[in-house]
């Protein structure tokens, strides 16, 4: 258990702007992990290995991208006790992003809207930051790292393949598995990625540049594809095939909702941009079945959104998922998460 409970920190967060909350709190754990420090929030990684898409996961629960976008907190994040850390999402060119106020609260659901827009220091910066991380240097089998891929917001959706072609070709060789980001909400045009031609051509264009890095570092890296909730069961039968036709790894599911229903009558909740948290849980594990329905029992999937608690995550195993993902749980619940989380998920895996 971390030194510092969360719960003391949190009202101090929370009377703070999101963004600058945010930041604080990334500025603090990249100046502090590997130090000492580092055991305010550190905690014991509960054991509950399993294989997929090649890859041994310690246990069953990650980070998800969008919260360290520029892989500086790599260490520290992993010290809370996750199976694995995803990290980014980078694109090709550095970029501000949208105009602030841009991240929001509504407490009263457990959730967040923003809309970033992929605010991030560039490819260059981002492999730096890996590669400096103890984790890469020391090849650790200790934690699994993804990178998440996307392109920049001034690229013409018409040329989008070359920026992702590009982040693939950067983050390959330091890569567990690489995510490729075709469902922000943020960035304008990039969900249209998702429909059948144009993700035809991208993940054609992926596979076959992955292939020839496989061979030019004898090293083959999984790629998965992030979606998004809000789609329909046609949609998803779509995407599962071109997942399968393109012999894609994984999917990730899912990202942030457009839909304002569940939350409809709370300050923020007319601001554009993703929703997260507690409102996409039942949207999240929809997708995750129909996923499962289409794939069959063996097609990796990594379930994500609303996951605030460990029975949460084990609805998201029930939907069909194999492991999950926390983020905005992270931001209510702390790192205590992480080990409830991996705790009920060994459990129900041993059932």
């Amino acid at each position: 258990m971390s030194l510092v409970p969360y719960g003391l920190v949190r009202p101090f967060l929370f009377r703070m702007d999101p963004e600058a909350a945010h930041d604080l709190t990334l500025n603090a754990v990249a100046r502090t992990q590997g130090t000492v420090l580092e055991k305010l929030y550190a905690q014991a990684q509960v054991q509950d290995p399993v294989t997929l898409a090649g890859l041994r996961f310690p246990n069953r629960v990650g980070l998800a991208a969008g919260l360290d976008k520029n892989a500086r907190c790599i260490d520290g994040l992993g010290a809370m006790g996750f199976g694995f850390v995803e990290v980014g999402t980078v694109t090709p060119l550095a970029q501000s992003g949208n105009a602030k106020p841009r991240m929001f609260r509504l407490p009263d659901a457990q959730a967040l809207i923003n809309r970033l827009g992929f605010n991030n220091q560039g490819l260059d910066a981002f492999v730096a930051n890996v590669q400096r991380s103890a984790l890469r240097r020391a090849q650790s089998p200790g934690l699994l790292l993804g990178l998440n891929i996307g392109k920049n917001a001034a690229t013409p959706i018409e040329r989008a393949t070359d920026d992702y072609l590009a982040c693939l070709e950067g983050v390959y060789p330091h890569a567990d598995y690489v995510t490729i980001n075709i469902s922000s909400p943020n960035t304008k045009n990039l969900r249209a990625l998702q429909s059948d031609e144009a993700l035809d051509g991208l993940l054609g264009a992926l596979a076959q540049r992955r292939e020839e890095l496989a061979q030019r570092q004898a090293k083959h890296v999984p790629l998965f594809l992030k979606i998004a909730p809000d789609l329909d069961a046609e949609q998803i039968a779509a995407i599962a095939a071109t997942l399968q036709r393109h012999h894609m790894d994984g999917v990730i599911a899912t990202n942030t909702t457009l839909a304002r229903e569940a939350v409809q009558w709370l300050p923020h909740s007319n601001e554009a941009g993703g929703l997260s948290g507690a409102p996409v849980r039942d949207m999240s594990r929809q997708v995750i079945r129909g996923l499962r329905t289409a794939l069959g029992p063996d097609f990796p999937i990594i379930g994500v959104g609303g996951v605030l608690s460990g029975a949460d995550a084990v609805g998201h195993l029930d939907a069909g998922a194999n492991l999950v993902q926390i983020y905005t749980g992270l931001i209510y619940r702390g790192p205590a998460l992480v080990r409830e989380v991996a705790l009920a998920l060994k459990q129900r895996s041993a059932a």
